[in-house]
């Protein structure tokens, strides 16, 4: 293998880590190889790849002075980290026009990047069979790699990342972009994509947009809890239950048989009190706002994709060109081939009849783990929900100073929704290796094939696992309860009243547990390892190691590394989505997250891990489909979150069909129906009977007859009034939102009309500059040809000269 890369011009240096006893080495036989491209090599492969260099400085001015633009200067960055050089106009590189393009200098004209993703090219595609042998599937480093011969492959760092030196562009990240210091700075992108490559410049780019866009709705997320406040003291319906001579002398029904007491409607006033700050007018409101925030996100997103497309000269780039080489594990498992109609080369397949059959009952074994854990859950929910009321009984009348706080329900909310979180962690550290385990099982041809598939397994799995329970809790969860003596104990587990707090309750632990997770694992872990490290080695100080031994000890950054950045984000994005109506706060938890987010990725690509080889993509990739879907699934689910777990549409139909005085007074009473003591169950009778033996009847959350009437139990007009107006409500903000939605993004164009006139003004050049300079060496080879070889005027016309001309045309 190494004699081939000889071969094709490389340099190879051998380093004998054994001479230094460090206790990195434990067998003090491990060697490093390191590799250097000289120009020939460079320039010889950026004319394969086609690797677009400047030849022409842009002319083309990029817009003109924003007013008040003296206001963004705290958050601006110096030029020269900005702007690691100037805007030229690219083309793609040949070697037989050298003189066509601006080089300078050999050694810095090829960026970093460019120069280990060459590399990495000619490592991937270099053969390690004799000449004269048939086993030319023995190929690329990646091969070797996974049986052994070699342990490690790895572009260097330029420096260490806390010692300055000239031009050291890792220092500058990390000065400038790795420190949480920093959290307020604008991202060095430019400088990300030529160090790191433009996949993981589109990653940063992608999650700092995000983050900017997450302030505008974090900003009226907070308005809409602000309100929520404000109007605290107008609310009609919380005062009527804390009212003593209102709700205090209203008798509840038992929430569940024999272990639930009675109780009085005023020992929810706080509970109500909670529950009015996420579930007022100002909802619906934010709810719309959400439904167009998404699409105001994506669409400019695209545009900034746009520009980054035009800006990194990613324009003509196709994935397949890099992503299409056919993975090893495919070469050794498909022993079949056949001819390719496009290259006329035998190459390996997979027959369908190979394909594993076992995959989709796999899926469905996963799915269904997560709803017999859910099944699990709400039979908890029942059990201590049981227990906490026999233990807590009436909390008003026993336990005045922590039983106003500490509810059943709540007590139940809050220890379900932790064990919840609990088995979601455990069961996504399984799917996470099942994903992985189908998607190696299917054979993909190609990486990007393999990642697109793994990609939407994945997220099928992490959207199940994590987005179940609230979508129990929103939709299911106290929607068929029946009434006092014919509960429905697989469905309801709660009090019957709206679900939109125990909606936000499990949101918020869910995806506050997940984020705090999330940083421990990125930050405090890693902090942990390198203490110990250094304690370790605190008698081989670091300056004792040489480059490649320091970069040899960080962490390796995998093939999916971005995929699970990726993937934290995404599963972010549903939560401030699909279920914000329920939350308001959501998208400010997220800012908050996303900020330190940013600064703990810089900081681990640049201190913790091993520099990753640079690969290019022009956009998000799969992801950016998946966001679509989930934006637009967001708008049924806030919808329906509006109008089935919030009480506003009850409100609203008792405001203006059913109040004689249009107003919310009496809106409690009118509310709860009412039930015959007598005609429940004796074994369905609390255990504790402390109310007055005088009451004969108690109250209910629902619209149903009283007893006595010929319909007695069964739902009033008022009921079907209500569904009526919710299903109007939800096909009217759906058709609503959707409606803004496409036209925002019809009136938003995908490519900015600037990127759009650059580009064609780079066309034009390209060919003007292409033309004269093909026509200025067609007459210095024509003057050379008239020194040299004295001619004719008839013999300048011979088929050399016309095969030249030809040729330079």
């Amino acid at each position: 293998f190494e004699a081939n890369l000889e071969k094709a011009g490389l340099e190879l240096e051998t380093e004998d880590k054994s001479v230094r006893k460090s206790s990195d080495s434990k067998d003090q036989k491990t060697y490093f190889l390191k590799i250097h491209a000289p120009w020939d090599v460079l320039a010889t492969y950026a004319d394969v790849l086609k690797v677009k260099v400047p030849f022409k400085e842009s002319d083309v001015p990029h817009g003109q002075d924003v007013p008040l633009e003296w206001l963004s200067h705290p958050f601006r960055l110096p030029d020269h980290v900005m702007h690691p050089q100037p805007d030229y106009f690219t083309y793609p590189f040949d070697k037989n026009k050298m003189d066509f393009f601006l080089i300078n200098d050999k050694d810095t004209f090829f960026p970093p990047s460019t120069r280990n993703r060459i590399v990495f090219y000619i490592l991937a595609r270099c053969p390690y069979f004799k000449e004269g042998r048939k086993d030319k599937d023995k190929t690329g480093i990646k091969r070797l790699l996974s049986n052994g011969t070699y342990t490690a492959a790895f572009p260097l760092h330029d420096v260490r990342h806390s010692r300055q030196a000239c031009e050291s562009e890792r220092f500058n990240l990390y000065k400038h972009w790795a420190r949480f210091l920093c959290f307020y700075k604008e991202q060095p992108l430019n400088l990300i994509r030529k160090y790191y490559g433009e996949k993981i410049g589109i990653y940063f780019a992608w999650l700092g947009f995000y983050t900017e866009m997450l302030f505008f709705a974090a900003v009226m997320g907070f308005i809409c809890f602000t309100y929520g406040l404000l109007s605290y003291d107008v609310n009609m319906s919380s005062k009527e239950i804390c009212d003593a001579d209102i709700g205090g002398s209203i008798l509840m029904c038992p929430l569940c048989d024999k272990k639930c007491p009675f109780w009085k409607l005023n020992s929810t006033c706080l509970s109500s009190w909670q529950s009015h700050l996420f579930d007022n007018e100002g909802t619906v409101f934010f709810a719309i706002f959400m439904g167009i925030w998404v699409t105001l996100f994506l669409e400019f997103w695209k545009r900034r994709q746009a520009r980054l497309e035009y800006e990194w000269d990613l324009v003509d780039f196709e994935e397949e060109q890099q992503q299409l080489q056919i993975r090893p594990e495919f070469e050794i498992r498909c022993t079949n081939r056949r001819l390719n109609r496009i290259t006329q080369e035998m190459e390996p397949y997979l027959p369908v009849t190979s394909k594993c059959s076992v995959i989709p009952y796999v899926c469905s074994l996963q799915i269904s783990l997560i709803v017999a854990c859910i099944i699990g859950v709400i039979a908890y929910r029942l059990a201590v929900y049981a227990a906490f009321a026999s233990i807590i009984k009436d909390p008003m009348r026993k336990i005045q100073l922590v039983g106003r706080f500490i509810t059943p329900q709540l007590a139940t909310s809050v220890t379900a929704s932790c064990i919840n979180f609990v088995i979601i962690m455990i069961l996504n550290f399984f799917y996470e290796r099942v994903a992985i385990w189908i998607t190696d099982m299917e054979i993909p041809k190609t990486h990007l094939e393999y990642e697109n598939r793994l990609t939407m397994k994945m997220f099928l799995f992490q959207f199940v696992n994590y987005y179940s329970s609230c979508f129990y809790v929103a939709f299911f969860k106290g929607k068929f309860v029946g009434y006092p003596g014919k509960y429905s104990y697989m469905i309801r587990a709660t009090i019957h009243s709206s679900c939109l707090i125990e909606l936000t309750t499990q949101l918020v632990i869910v995806m506050a547990g997940k984020q705090l997770w999330g940083n421990i694992q990125e930050a405090l872990l890693p902090l942990i390892r390198n203490w110990w490290s250094s304690r370790k080695g605190r008698h081989n100080p670091e300056n004792h190691y040489s480059r490649w031994e320091q970069d040899h000890v960080l962490q390796n950054f995998s093939q999916l590394g971005l995929f699970y950045e990726y993937l934290e984000m995404v599963v972010q994005f549903g939560f401030i989505t699909l279920f914000v109506a329920s939350f308001p706060l959501a998208p400010l938890l997220a800012l908050f997250n996303n900020i330190l987010e940013i600064r703990v990725d810089a900081w681990k690509f640049t201190t913790q891990f091993r520099r990753p080889v640079a690969s290019k993509a022009r956009n998000i990739g799969a992801w950016q489909e998946i966001l679509n879907a989930v934006a637009i699934l967001s708008v049924v689910t806030n919808a329906f979150i509006m109008a089935f777990t919030s009480d506003m549409i009850p409100r609203m139909v008792y405001l203006y069909a059913y109040s004689k005085e249009a107003s919310m007074r009496g809106y409690i009473n009118n509310s709860l129906s009412i039930y015959n003591i007598s005609q429940i169950p004796k074994e369905n009778m609390p255990e504790d009977d402390w109310f007055d033996n005088s009451t004969t009847t108690c109250r209910y959350r629902d619209y149903r007859y009283p007893p006595g009437h010929q319909k007695e139990y069964t739902h009033t007009m008022q009921f079907w009034h209500i569904l009526a107006a919710k299903m109007a409500f939800i096909i009217i903000m759906e058709h609503v939102v959707f409606v803004v939605k496409f036209f925002v993004a019809w009136m938003i164009p995908d490519v900015p009309s600037d990127v759009k006139a650059r580009f064609k003004r780079e066309r034009y050049l390209i060919q003007e500059y292409l033309h004269n300079y093909e026509v200025e060496r067609l007459k210095l080879q024509l003057s050379a040809s008239f020194i040299t070889e004295p001619q004719s005027e008839m013999s300048l016309m011979t088929p050399d000269k016309h095969e030249v001309l030809s040729e330079c045309l």
